[in-house]
């Protein structure tokens, strides 16, 4: 019993030696510690500009064109459903109709074993409703599923209906002008969502009704500032934090300087380090 007591004393007695030891090299300030240089700490104090940008997604209107594989499922399910599906109140009338018809046409037909409401009343066929119908479909006509002139507009939100579009605006970043998401400098006293509302409504001549999908950002992009900007200005660089919104309200007219574009058009206008941030969290419905 005694060699246990003995050896976790003398681990009691090692663990007191290694706290005392720290204890002194903290109050000599020398603590071993190399990671934490003056030049670390000074880069980790610099400010980063932040910014809230707006993803705002016109979702799609219309349904996609069916691709083949969808369309061979879609009229086997159709098939399934009417193979195993009871008879409609209107397929029964219909029936019905076509009997009371067959009896009429027979030579021992009797008008007395009708029912008395039928001889007071006019018989509207079953037959003569579906012609009714068939000329109203006539005249109904409509819209083409694909508009060349507007879905050519870029600047039209009711462009390419089956597909979703995101608003992009023109915006001066430096020297250049470059198109990305509404964005705009964070103020102190507000919150990186405000930031991204006021945002969008800053835009000249969009007037739009959204919905924000949570408080929380759905994306980051940061980059860093040159380096004569850096010592400049002070500026480490900035902070893009997105928050995710989906149009709720009519579409809006055409506003400048604002696009509307499809995820395959994205390309064409954002720069890939820029759309590789956003891409993941665009809604593809």
């Amino acid at each position: 019993m005694s060699a246990p007591v003995v050896k976790m004393a003398g681990r009691c007695f090692y663990q007191l030696y290694k706290l005392s030891n720290s204890a002194g090299r903290l109050a000599s300030g020398k603590t071993g510690i190399r990671q934490f240089s003056g030049a670390v700490v000074k880069n980790a104090a610099e400010p980063w500009r932040l910014l809230g940008a707006a993803c705002v997604q016109r979702l799609a209107v219309i349904s996609a064109d069916q691709r083949p594989l969808e369309a061979k499922f879609s009229e086997l399910m159709n098939q399934m459903e009417l193979e195993r599906s009871l008879m409609s109140d209107h397929e029964l009338r219909l029936l019905d109709d076509k009997e009371r018809l067959r009896r009429r046409q027979a030579v021992d037909y009797d008008s007395d074993e009708e029912e008395e409401a039928d001889r007071d009343q006019d018989i509207v066929l079953t037959q003569d409703l579906e012609d009714a119908w068939e000329q109203r479909l006539k005249g109904f006509a409509t819209q083409p599923r694909a508009r060349g002139v507007v879905d050519a507009r870029l600047e039209r939100a009711d462009r390419c209906l089956a597909e979703p579009l995101l608003l992009l605006t023109q915006q001066e970043v430096g020297p250049e002008r470059l198109w990305m998401l509404p964005q705009t400098p964070w103020e102190a006293g507000e919150t990186l969502k405000t930031t991204a509302q006021r945002a969008l409504s800053a835009t000249p001549g969009l007037d739009l009704q959204t919905v924000f999908l949570g408080n929380a950002p759905c994306g980051l992009y940061k980059y860093r500032m040159p380096r004569s900007v850096r010592d400049r200005e002070g500026l480490t660089g900035v902070k893009v934090f997105f928050f995710k919104a989906v149009v709720s309200g009519p579409l809006p007219p055409p506003a400048p300087s604002s696009l509307w574009v499809r995820q395959s058009e994205l390309k064409d206008y954002l720069k890939p380090s820029y759309l590789e941030k956003i891409r993941p969290f665009l809604l593809n419905l």
